[in-house]
């Protein structure tokens, strides 16, 4: 009989057997206990001082010992429903488009269900790709193809790796079990915030595309898929640059939340699309240190790196925190030449001085929309160029707290050294923002404060602009997860239905489980 034991409880400061106290609160002997495992891990800093970890796990115990069952915080552990992976039913091979998350979960799904799927990657493998991530950083000599939003892994491979998500899945075990079987650590599979680390990434992507191609799959990288026509028996042609005509009647749309050109295409193709909101702002950056002992008090010492989530709600706009990244850097993450684009990445150590996060303002369509639902694309693509003309250089716009909430504009970077690559211009943020935004973080900084004592820093940094955290477009699609034009299935960040690691590889995974699943006509 398999069990389930919720609000375990062991202190930071003291190595504990968990086992061992599993048996001690439910009178076990040892020996009556197999499968021990940890289903989750939280630290519980409501009350400090005392802070404490907070554990669920699940073992096995002898059928005998029902009378466990009637123990607080005891319950039965539904046995779980492994994901199958019926025959590949189509006569074609599918398609996907992109091998981010969306594109990585849907092509997995397929090989594993032997429709030895084809892939196109506009960008390059990680290997090379991050090459040019290193370059860019280095130099701004930037890949309009291969960079941190474009190549193999998609954008959250230069990112903190994080695999939280509010999206309340059947697949979220079996997407962080694919994470660690890959190459991620173990922890991922419990910990109530995991991540696997931009370092540790790298390794897990290659994996999954070496078990991919070992099922018969077949990549095609520096591959960047144009466009497709659809013949009257339903045959789609897969267009794309250098010249490509692959044919399915299966193609899988991954493309993520910054190929414009191509969403731009599809919209000229006649692929319904409707606008969306999405949000903007800048990251924020803090002494880790100061996170730590915000967070967890005298505790710290005994923890990993804090994190934190918080969300304003204002009258007219809401600001929150989004891509935390504790102990990481700020990146220059555009893809676009003189455009600026910045998110936060971390490493698995998160061991760098600073903390950083998306500070962001919800953006409606109303504010952009005029005449096409493709308007919140030139939207973001407008304050990304005003963002880089301030230095003209690929540095960033940015200013300090003190100054920033005074209306003023800082002189000199103080106790807080910035960790985007390639340098801050101080300025008035409104010279690469909206009013609007700029207006709502002035009056929701005061407000993160009082819940976090610090996060108004006079000396914390601003850079900006964070402008990517979604896509400002949707691609519709139906019930069937199909677009008007048959056989077409958008998927992930890019198609408007993820905002995530995590959210991305489970929307992919449901169409490539939603095609392999329907009967062929």
């Amino acid at each position: 009989m398999r069990i389930k034991v919720a609000n375990v409880r062991t202190p930071v400061n003291v190595r504990i057997d968990l086992m061992a106290k599993v048996c001690q609160m439910l009178r076990l002997d040892p020996s009556d206990i197999s499968d021990f495992k940890i289903l989750r891990q939280a630290v519980d800093a409501r009350k400090k001082p005392n802070v404490f970890f907070d554990y669920q796990v699940s073992l096995e115990v002898p059928d005998t010992r029902e009378e466990l069952l009637r123990e607080d915080n005891v319950s039965a552990m539904p046995e779980a429903t492994p994901l199958r992976y019926p025959e590949w039913p189509h006569p074609d091979r599918p398609v996907v488009v992109g091998f981010g998350p969306a594109g990585m979960f849907a092509a997995l799904y397929l090989a594993r269900s032997h429709a030895r799927p084809i892939i196109l990657e506009r960008g390059q493998k990680i290997e090379e790709r991050k090459a040019s991530v290193a370059k860019f950083m280095a130099d701004k000599t930037l890949d309009p193809e291969s960079n941190v939003q474009f190549g193999e892994g998609g954008a959250g491979t230069f990112s903190d790796g994080k695999l939280n998500t509010n999206v309340h899945s059947e697949y979220n075990a079996f997407v962080l079990r694919e994470f660690y079987l890959h190459g991620a650590d173990e922890d991922v599979t419990y910990l109530q915030n995991p991540h696997v680390g931009t370092d540790y990434l790298e390794q897990v992507v290659r994996n999954i595309r070496l078990e991919i191609e070992s099922l018969g799959g077949e990549f095609h990288f520096n591959t960047c898929f144009t466009c497709f026509r659809q013949e009257d028996n339903g045959i789609l042609h897969i267009f794309g640059k250098p010249d490509i005509d692959f044919q399915t009647q299966h193609l899988f749309l991954g493309i993520g939340h910054s190929a414009r050109d191509t969403i731009r295409s599809l919209h000229k193709q006649g692929l319904e699309m409707e606008a969306k909101g999405f949000s903007m702002g800048v990251r924020i950056e803090h002494p880790q240190s100061l996170i730590d002992k915000m967070q967890y008090g005298p505790a710290a010492r005994y923890l990993p790196p804090a994190s934190y989530k918080g969300v304003v709600h204002l009258p007219e706009r809401s600001v929150y925190t989004f891509c935390m990244c504790p102990g990481g850097t700020v990146m220059a993450s555009t893809n676009d030449p003189e455009t600026i684009v910045t998110n936060g990445m971390s490493e698995r150590s998160r061991d760098k001085a600073n903390a950083n996060s998306a500070l962001l303002v919800t953006v409606r369509p109303e504010d952009f929309f005029h005449h096409s639902p493709l308007d919140g694309l030139s939207y973001q693509e407008h304050y990304e160029r005003k963002a880089f003309q301030i230095g003209n250089d690929y540095r960033a716009p940015g200013n300090l707290m003190k100054e920033f909430l005074q209306k003023t504009i800082a002189k000199n970077i103080r106790s807080i050294k910035p960790s985007y690559p390639h340098g801050i211009v101080f300025c008035d943020l409104k010279r690469c923002l909206p009013d609007y935004i700029v207006d709502s973080l002035r009056d929701a900084l005061p407000l993160f404060d009082k819940k976090m004592h610090g996060f108004a820093h006079p000396d914390a940094v601003l850079t900006g602009i964070e402008s990517r955290s979604s896509s400002p477009v949707r691609i519709l699609r139906g019930t069937d997860r199909m677009c008007q034009t048959k056989g077409i299935y958008p998927i992930g960040e890019g198609a408007g239905y993820a905002g995530g690691i995590m959210s991305a590889a489970i929307d992919g995974l449901k169409s490539a489980i939603a095609a392999t699943t329907t009967n062929p006509q």
